[in-house]
Order: structure tokens, then sequence, then C-alpha cells
């Protein structure tokens, strides 16, 4: 049986941090709390750590940092750290058209849950979920949990490409893609901001930790803001 947190090398000029073997908020908490603090060492050399659901990976710079010492001090640190130590939840609203040429999969998925359209769309808006990582594709997130009912597996075929801003779901998860790019998730929505913008300071919309509530809204202020992005 592992012991957390424990580290892992991951090859030469990276070093995983682990801190469970299960998708739970507390163990977020907990990836979360040791990424800021090793944000705060300044230490020369270090490049970047990369949070995820249940672990952390630092990258850095082998030639500077010698990964023996290295991954000592990050285990003792991960030992030490308490979640309260991460920053404050940060929440954000994400406005979504539901169903139609935007969402193909909701009729599916509704069924899925034996539930009518609006009643699925009104179940999965109802939840606050929880950003867990940021992967894929840049920024796009991975939020949780769905209710169980909407808790549909992938497709068996990924589509050759799904449009920017789509909503989806896989099993447990749902998430939204940044830019178009083939995916298996099930669609049942778009939404018409941004994720991803090269141009502003922080490209990302999103951070881990940070909590989404899906806002409902018309074709029309689907357009509104869609134009207001251009």
């Amino acid at each position: 049986m592992a012991h957390y947190p424990r580290v892992l090398a991951a090859g030469d000029a990276a070093l995983t941090v682990e801190f469970g073997d299960t998708i739970d908020p507390v163990i977020h908490d907990r990836v979360l709390a040791f990424a800021q603090s090793v944000d705060g060492l300044s230490l020369d050399g270090l490049i970047e750590t990369v949070p995820t659901y249940r672990s952390a990976t630092v990258y850095f710079d082998p030639v500077i940092l010698n990964a023996n010492p290295l991954a000592e001090r990050l285990k003792a640190l991960a030992e030490a750290l308490q979640p309260a130590t991460s920053r404050p939840p940060r929440t954000v609203q994400i406005p979504v058209l539901y169903g139609g040429e935007f969402g193909p999969d909701l009729p599916g998925v509704a069924s899925f849950a034996k539930l009518s359209a609006d009643q699925t769309i009104a179940l999965h808006a109802s939840v606050e979920y929880r950003v867990y990582m940021l992967g894929f594709s840049p920024g796009f997130p991975y939020l949780g949990r769905v209710p169980d009912p909407l808790a549909m597996p992938r497709l068996a075929t990924p589509r050759a490409k799904v449009p920017a801003g789509s909503v989806g779901i896989a099993g447990s998860q749902t998430g939204i893609y940044p830019l178009e790019s083939p995916g298996g998730w099930r669609l049942i929505g778009r939404m018409p901001l941004r994720l991803y913008d090269q141009t502003r300071p922080n490209p990302f919309l999103l951070e881990p930790g940070d909590r989404v509530r899906f806002v409902i809204i018309d074709r029309t202020e689907f357009d509104r803001l869609a134009a207001a992005m251009k």
C-alpha cells in the first residue's frame, strides 16, 4: 500500500508529488496548498508547478538543481503543509446555451438520466463545480463532480472536430473545450467566452481551485456575448 505524500521521478527534469489515489476535494486542497508553497520557495532552477486531481508535478532545471535534495525538500514541504494555506477559491460564472445545434448529445444524456431535456439542463446548472486541473488543450478545465444521474460515459468514437466553447460530460466530469479540437465528451451546450486568449496577461480564464457556476442563457444573450468577444 502506498503511503502519501510520496515523491516520484518524472524524467530527469520533473518530480511528481502524490497526495492520494482518488479524486477528492480534501486531497485536491492539499495539492493546491503544496503548489502554492512550492511557488513561494523562489528557488533558482524551479520552472513550473502543475497541479492535477491528486498530485502536483514540479518542473526544474537539472543543471541548477539536483533531483535528490529537491525531492527530499518537496517531501518535507508536502508533509508539513496545511490546506488552509491555499488561496481562497474564486467563483466564475460561465454562461451556456444548452441543447440544439450547440448541444447535440443533450437528448442522449437526458435519456440516460431518465429526465427531460429541461430537467437535465437545470440539474447540470444547479451544481457549483470545482476546477480540478487544466489539461488536454490550453485552458481545458476538468470540473467535478456532475450529479450522478448525468454521469454518462464519453462517446465510443470521438468526434474529429468539437467547436471551441463546447460544454461536455464524460463520466463524473464536465468540461469546456477552449479551442476547436477532436473530443469524445458528450456535448450538451456551448458558451461564448474565451477560456484561452494569448493576448491577455493571464491567458487562462480559469485556474485550478476556482469554482464554476453555469448560467443558462438564450440565443439572443449568447449572440450578444459572442459579439463582445470579437
